[in-house]
Formats: C-alpha cells, structure tokens, sequence
C-alpha cells in the first residue's frame, strides 16, 4: 500500500534508505556547475562529473544526493512546455544514489525496487521496467532475480536506453522504472505500449551503468569495458511525490500547491478566477521556484549565459500576471513563500532571502521600463510600416526589441496582432542563430587544447609543493611541442613541461600562473648540455597535472632529466599580497555591504587585483572609503595567515566561505585569517603556535602571505558596474600600492606649482578657475544666441517655396547642437508653416536639424525621413520624430550639399503623396 507521505518525508527517507545501504550524503552543488559545458547543473552527476572520467578521486564509493537542477537550455530545454505540461519544469530537484566502482547492475536494480515498492510502498503491479535491447545482465536481475513478470520488462534500443557523455568517452546501458497510470489495460499490452512511449506511463527512475568507454577507431567506434564500471541515478522529486501522494500532476503536489495558494492570496483571486488561469499559475508557481534558487546562488539577472536565463524566466512570469491583469510588482511576495516553504533542506535561501526579494524588486522595475521603451520602439515600427503599406515587422527588428530592450517576443506578437501586423518569426530566428554562433566564436579557448594528449600519457599527479616554497628539484616526466609529446627539447624551442613535483603555482581561481626558470644539469659526462627554460605562464591542462610553459633559451633537455625549478620570488610575493588582500577585500565587503556581496570572478596578478561581486548598486565613496580602511586596518593588526586542509562539510559549518562556480572535492583547503595578532605566548611556542579564530576564513587552492603585514598598503583605484547587480573593485596592494602613492604625490606637487597654490589649496584654486570659466563660456552662449536671433529675419527673407510649402534650408554659424535646436524653433514658430532645416559644422563636425510644423505631417512629411538621405551624404546617419529629427556627419564639406538636397527630397515626397 502506497505510504503517506509529504515530499519533504520522500526526499528524506530516499536519503536516508541509502545512508542505511552505505552511501555518503553529500549535499547540493550549485545550479551554476563549474563545467564550461553547461549552462546550468541539469542532472544530479554534474558534480561528480569528472569523479566518473577518472580525473578525480573522492573519500567514498557510494553516494547520494538531492541535486537542485534546472533544463532551460539545449537538449534539455522544457521552458515552452512549462504550464501546459503537467509534469514539465525549469527547475526540480533530481533524487540520485552513485556508485564509483563499487556495486554494479544487481544492486543498483534491488535497491531501486526496495525502495519504491517496501520504503515508498508503491505496488509491483503498478510498475513496468525497460531494459537495452542487448543487456541480458539487467534483464535476467529483473526477471530471474527480483522475481518481475517477464510481461513487464521490455528490451528498448539505443535511443531510450543506452546513456553516453559524449561521442567518445563513457557510456552504457540503462534501465528505467516506469508508472503504470492505466492497470486496467492490462499486463499483456505493457510491452507494446512501454515500446510505443505511450502516455499510459510515466517515467519515475533512470538507472545509468557506466560499463564501457567508446573510443573512435579507423573502422569505426568501439566499447571498451571500462575497468570499474559505476552508477548514475535519477529520480525526479516531483514526479515520484505526484505517484506518492495520488495526485494527477506534479503542480497538486505540495511542492506546488502551497506556492498557487499564496499566489491566490497575493492577487486577491478568487478559485474560479485561479481556475480559469491554471496555466499562469502553473508557470508562475514554477519560474518562481527557478529564479528564488537561482538568485539564491548568486546569479543575477543579466544579458547572456545564466544571468540571461534567470532575466528570461522571471520575465515571462511576468508576462503570463500580466495577461491576468497584474499590474503590480509581485513576485517578491512569491519568492516568500518559496523561501519559507523550501528552505527546511535548502538553508541558503532563508540565509538570502532578503537579497533574494530586493533582487526581484528590482528586475520588475527594469521590466516596467522595458515595456515602456519597447511600446515606445514598438510605435515608431508600427508608424513607419504603416506609411509604406507594410504588414510585417522585420525579423531584424523582433530581434532587435528582444535582444537589445529586452522586450519578450510573445508581447512584440501580441501588440503585432492588435495593430493588424505580424511578425517574420523565420528572420528571427535567423537573427537569434546568428548571435548564437557569433558567441560560440568568441567563447573558444586556447589553451589546453593538448588536454586529449595529456590524458593519453596517463601521467601521475603533479605534486604542488609552492606552499611551502619558491624553489625545488624534481624530475621531468613530459615534454609536449607543438601539442605533441617529445623526448627532448632544444635551445629556441617552445614547449610545455610537466614535472613530478613543482613550486610553481598553476593559474586557478583567480590566481595567474607562476613564472621563472627550471634548468637541467646533465653533468660533464652527458651528451646533451645543461638547459635553461624560462617559463612564462604556469597552467592545469587536466586535472591533477601542472603544465610550465616556456622557452628553451640554452642546452637541450629531455624527459627522465633532473631539473631545478625556481620561482619568480618578487613576482610570487607581490602576487600573494594581492591575493591576501582580496581576502580581506572580501570579508570587508560582507561586513560593510552585507553578506549577499559574494565573489562572482576576480583577478589575482602581480600588479594589481579585480574582484567582482553581487550588489545591487552602486557603492559610495563613503561605503569605498570605509572599505579600504577596514582592510588596511587588518593589514596594520599584522594579523597571522594559515591554512588547512579537511572536509568540505566542515569548512562549511565553520563559516567558510565558498566561491561562485568553483569545483570543490571532499577534501578543501581553508585559508584563515587570525582574528588578532599572536599573544607573547603564542609566538613562544613557535613553529606549531596555537592559532586564533579567523577573522577570514575562505575556501582556497591559492598562495598566501605568512600574515597581513605583508601587504603593507592597500588602495582601491575604482568601482564600476559590470553587468546587473555585479559590481567590479580594482585595487593596488604592496608596492603597486605604494608606486600608485609615490606618482599620485608627484602629480600633486606639480599641480601645485602650476597653479601656485600649495597642495592643501589646490582643490579651491580650481575651483576658482572653473567657476571663471563657466561665467565667461555663459557670456560667450549669451552672445552666440543674440547674434544667431539677429541672423533670423535674413533666414525668412531665404525661405523658398516647394510644392505651395515654405521651405528654409540654410547653413547657419551655432556654437552647439541646442543654440541650432533654438534656432529652427524660432523659425518655426515664425512661418507659421513649413520646413525648416539648418545645418552647422560644430566642434568640426557637420550637424543637421529638420523641423516641420503640424498641418504639413498630415500632408505625409516625415523630419525622420526627409533627413536620411541627406544624412548619408555627409557620412552619417539620423532620425527623431515626425516633427524634428537630427543627423550628425563626419564630412563637413558636404553640408552645403544636403541642404541643396532638402528641397528636392521634400519635392518628390510630396509629390508621391499626392499621387502625381
């Protein structure tokens, strides 16, 4: 009999039932995976991703999780079937168990039918199972083992049940767990109908068996068995919650349905009313959950990749309230009950909430706004087809409004359809296909393009000993030209290194790589002579690898040598002063701004450091201020820095602070900043002290300073914004730092002695020189605009007649684009009627101004149009409304030409008009 239970009771007891079987839990990964080949986590083994390749190794053979996941982009893209669907989401939670090596095929299977049909209490005879077609291992545990109806048990083909990565590398078999929605049909039909991917089933469960690794060979692919085959589960929350609970969608779940409830409550409606707009709810309800967790983890609404995902769901909520005459700012109020319904497992959102709700707040206003320009943009397309008989916005155009102003296509349709317009959806499409490749381009990478042929030497790990210092021996284990091995390397060659043990820091959460020199020494009897390579840059191919790139610039060297590597000791130490000082950076940040100012990227180089962070706005000088001194107030307490290393889940609980996209294994690397300074009896116990509290404490893989005195003075240069809610800090520390000082103090005194004022003065003299030259720029615009009036009467004495319009087409002396604006009004004004365009060359530049007045636009002039063709002429380009319109240029010779052109452009424009 099927068990009661709530989808909170599901999620935990599936946890549970498999930390009773061996499994480790282990938690949530971000949805933003740190995988370059996702836009999103989309499956519960992302994070274990490289733990399936081999490239890592992990503390445990068995695991489990409740993965946060989303599928909004590629293959995996369900966002137009949200609503409609009642079981497609953008985001849900995938339930998985894991196995590396450990069990296989026979557990796998028995401990997903003990769970559903003993734990869960769903009925045999309501399931059915695929297996592959050739995978008579599964089928016979199935059948011969578990004791299944054969009745119930179809074989499938490649399409539906063989799982691969990619088009080489791991792959295998799978079997699937299915809910029989209609028993009533009978067992004989379910092989047909599993077959037939009837709607009579439901897909609860996918077992993965990772049993091969296909390669790609001269006569085709080939399946290796792999030599530890693994595990890879997934069970939808939501669908096996709609089956435990008897409910006929994953919306009447509760997962669902006490977020519809506070929707009601939040927009006053009543149940016929939430009735009658069961799919806006339904899309609210679920693009509510998406952007909460999305916001949750640090993403914010934006133009491109994730942050463009998040804009995207969040705005078509929107879109569906407003069809149901929402008219308010809301969805803060539904990201509150999200919060307050998930956050029991999903901690992080109570943590965030109020980032969460002022993020949301924001991004309604920037869509309110949105909808006023495109509306406006939208009138302009709509006139202009209008004049020429046209009926359908150009795809350019839909893309344009979409891409650029944010304005959802479905809105540009729906206002199309009103004014008896449609859209080139094709040219659209093209458009939004052209982008897309354009960003592939400029997403490639290069380097680590070797990465297929570091894994092919099957190398052993590099082991890092720069924490502890600049310079060490070791022995050369690979040399790669030109992206292929060699046995040696000669003098001006250029090559990569890969050593069994180096100092050398590889470029990596921030942190740029290493530089200096490793050197052979052959010895008087060897046959090559002793090299000398100067290493330029210091990467990770592969996981687990240090790659030195550089320069054979003596000797010769080859693989087996013994070599010395030293680093660039002044370069590491300015690059760890830097990197300390982001820490502290970082903590101020939290401390001042509050704790939703997390990392999104930085830069740690020799000469300077950029740390990106969420706020959402601007920072002021008083808050930069305080920031800059709060960090040099911990540099001055010469506060001591140690590190260690343990599990993840501990650093966490301590208060660690975790970076945005950054992979973590089991075992993290802790790097504290001491709370305060070292007491007499501390440093009396040296070299083991014992430490205090952190002030600082991060999870880090970088280099740091042995104490915050090192750093010796920090100086932030500038705050920007980088994009919506992401702000950007540069920043000097040591002797960049104070360089920075010594130039700025020159710069100072010789203001000084230019202006004749001391240093304390310098900021008044200015000012008093500005203020004296605005009073004599305001008596010089004073002077331009009585002799600009002056010129007026002599402008109307040139006003020609064209087709029965007056027409003034004159170049004019204008100190600036408003004394021209100024002029055309008057003369405007004074016609009464007609066309007046005046050009100028300002600032070396030929400008161009077209005023028309009422009664001739309803005679078909347009200032927009009549100034286009001119505006080309001179080498530029312009618009405005019906009644004015500018153009600026680049060639000023030509303006006497445009306004020879004016009268005849207003000629054949009136003529074609009139039909003539």
């Amino acid at each position: 009999m099927v068990k009661r239970m709530t989808s909170a009771q599901i999620r935990r007891a599936f946890l549970d039932y498999f930390k009773r079987n061996a499994h480790t839990e282990v938690p949530s990964s971000s949805l933003i995976p740190g995988d370059p080949t996702l836009l999103f986590t989309n499956a519960g083994m992302v994070q274990f991703k490289d733990t399936f390749l081999g490239l890592e190794k992990r503390a445990y053979l068995r695991v489990t999780t409740a993965q946060k996941s989303m599928r909004v982009s590629g293959k995996h893209n369900d966002l137009e079937n949200v609503g409609p669907s009642p079981r497609h989401h953008t985001f849900f939670e995938m339930l998985g168990n894991f196995s590396f090596g450990d069990y296989f095929k026979r557990d796998a299977i028995r401990f997903a039918y003990e769970l559903l049909t003993q734990v869960y209490g769903l009925p045999p005879d309501r399931l059915a199972y695929t297996v592959y077609e050739n995978d008579d291992e599964a089928y016979n545990v199935w059948v011969n083992e578990i004791g299944v109806d054969p009745r119930r048990v179809a074989r499938m083909g490649a399409k539906t049940n063989f799982w691969q990565m990619a088009d080489t590398g791991p792959c295998g078999p799978t079997s699937e767990i299915h809910w029989d929605i209609h028993p009533e049909l009978g067992v004989d039909s379910i092989i047909p109908l599993v077959q037939a991917e009837d709607d009579r089933f439901l897909e609860l469960w996918n077992l993965v068996f990772m049993q091969f690794n296909r390669k790609q060979t001269p006569d085709g692919f080939v399946d290796e068995p792999l030599p530890k085959p693994g595990v890879d589960t997934g069970m939808g929350l939501e669908r096996i919650s709609a089956v435990v609970q008897n409910v006929p969608s994953n919306y009447d779940t509760d997962l669902f349905m006490p977020i519809m409830d506070a929707i009601q409550e939040i927009l006053h409606h009543d149940d016929t009313t939430r009735e009658k707009n069961y799919i806006a709810y339904r899309v609210i309800a679920d693009h509510g959950r998406a952007m909460t967790f999305l916001l949750a983890d640090g993403v914010l609404p934006g133009n491109e990749g994730a942050t463009y995902v998040l804009r995207m769901v969040m705005r078509r909520a929107m879109r569906f309230a407003k069809m149901m005459g929402v008219d308010r700012p809301f969805l803060g109020e539904v990201a509150r009950a999200i919060v307050h319904e998930m956050s029991s497992h999903y901690t992080e959102l109570s943590a965030k909430q109020d980032f969460i709700i002022k993020a949301i707040a924001q991004e309604e206003e920037r869509f309110r706004q949105t909808l006023e320009n495109g509306l406006t943009i939208l009138d302009d397309i709509t006139v202009d087809l209008q004049a020429r008989g046209e009926a359908i916005i150009p795809g350019d155009a839909v893309f344009r409004l979409w891409d650029t102003y944010g304005f959802p296509i479905d809105l540009t349709r729906d206002v199309a359809h009103e004014r008896g317009l449609t859209l080139d959806e094709d040219g659209f499409r093209t458009a939004m296909e052209r982008q897309r490749k354009q960003s592939q381009a400029a997403g490639k990478f290069t380097f680590g393009e070797q990465q297929d042929v570091y894994r092919a030497l099957n190398l052993p790990e590099t082991k890092f000993l720069g924490y502890t210092t600049t310079r060490a021996s070791g022995t050369l284990i690979a040399i790669l030209r030109d992206g292929e091995s060699v046995e040696q390397a000669r003098v001006g060659d250029t090559i990569e290194l890969v050593l069994d043990q180096t100092p050398f820091y590889a470029e990596s959460g921030g942190q740029v790589g290493d530089t200096g020199v490793i050197e052979t020494l052959h010895g008087a009897a060897a046959s090559l002579q002793n090299a000398v390579v100067q290493i330029v840059d210091t990467q990770k191919p592969v996981a687990g690898l240090i790659a030195h790139r550089g320069r054979v610039v003596s000797g010769a060297l080859r693989v087996g040598d013994t070599v010395s590597a030293r680093v660039d000791e002044q370069r590491c130490a300015d690059i760890m002063r830097n990197h300390t000082a982001t820490h502290l950076l970082h903590k101020a940040l939290h401390e001042i701004l509050g704790p939703h100012a997390t990392q999104k990227g930085s830069l740690v180089a020799p000469d300077r450091l950029r740390f990106d962070f969420n706020h959402l706005a601007p920072i002021t000088r008083e808050e930069l201020q305080t920031i800059e001194s709060r960090v040099n107030d911990m540099i001055l307490r010469n506060l001591p820095v140690h590190w260690y290393v343990t599990t993840k889940a501990e650093a966490m609980r301590a208060g660690a602070m975790a970076l945005f996209g950054e992979k973590y294994g089991d075992e993290v690397r802790v790097v504290c900043v001491a709370d305060r300074p070292l007491s007499e009896n501390q440093r009396a116990n040296q070299p083991t002290p014992q430490l205090p509290d952190c002030y600082s404490r991060e999870l880090c893989g970088g280099t740091h300073l042995d104490s915050t005195g090192q750093i010796g003075l920090f100086l932030i240069l500038s705050e920007s914004s980088v994009g919506a809610g992401l702000r950007r800090i540069e920043a000097l520390s040591g002797r960049g730092a104070q360089q920075f000082v010594r130039e700025r103090l020159s710069l100072l005194n010789d203001l000084s002695a230019q202006l004749g004022a001391p240093p304390e003065q310098v900021v008044k003299r200015l000012k008093a020189l500005q203020d004296e030259l605005d009073a004599r720029k305001k008596e010089l615009g004073q002077l331009q605009r009585a002799s600009a009036k002056s010129d007026l009467d002599s402008l109307l004495g040139r006003a020609q007649r064209v087709e029965g319009v007056s027409v003034i087409a004159e170049a004019v002396n204008a100190a600036s684009a408003d004394v021209l604006r100024e002029m055309s009004d008057a003369l405007r004004d004074k016609l009464g009627s007609g066309v007046v365009a005046l050009g100028a060359v300002i600032n070396d530049k030929p400008s161009l101004i077209v005023s028309i007045t009422p009664d001739l636009i309803a005679r078909g002039l347009r200032a927009g149009d009549l100034i286009k063709q001119p505006a080309r002429l001179m080498g530029g380009s312009g618009g405005g409304r019906p009644n004015m319109a500018q153009a600026g240029g680049k060639d000023a010779a030509k303006l006497g030409d445009v306004l020879s052109l004016i009268p005849s452009v207003i000629e054949n424009t009136l003529k074609g008009h009139n039909g003539d």
